[in-house]
């Protein structure tokens, strides 16, 4: 069993944040204050935290070069399988989110072939899903 991880961002509107993370990916809502939502992602532990004014990476911010794409960088998300991953995609499209990379196959035919789709939340963070058909193949060097 993987530990889960903890991971804490900014957002500059909870409900929307809420409406995205809870409805739109489907995470349980844990605790929450006026300042924060706490929310169940595929069994990690993602918090969004209100800051009104805060600068958010995602189609704004920076990006790096990976397999011909460009990124964006910083960008968080999830390893599921691979039925997860289109259940996901699908339920994403179905809402109406645009995808900064449409969900699609890299590295085909080389160590570490994954299924891979980047897009943001409301407040401009970057989200990547990915899954592998062997997930043996989470950390192949290419």
């Amino acid at each position: 069993m993987v530990n889960p991880f903890h991971l804490a961002f900014p957002v500059d509107d909870l409900a929307a944040a809420r409406t995205f993370y809870g409805t739109v990916l489907g995470c349980a809502e844990g605790r929450s204050t006026e300042a924060w939502i706490d929310f169940d992602l595929y069994g990690h532990q993602i918090v969004t935290h209100l800051v009104p004014d805060a600068c958010h990476g995602g189609s704004e911010g920076g990006g790096g070069a990976v397999d011909g794409h460009n990124v964006p960088i910083p960008h968080f998300g999830v390893v599921l399988d691979m039925e997860d991953w289109k259940v996901l995609a699908e339920r994403v499209r179905s809402h109406g989110i645009p995808f900064g990379m449409e969900p699609q196959i890299r590295f085909a035919g080389l160590p570490g072939e994954q299924a891979t789709m980047f897009f943001c939340d409301p407040a401009g963070n970057a989200l990547e899903f990915k899954a592998f058909a062997n997930m043996q193949q989470l950390f192949a060097k290419q």
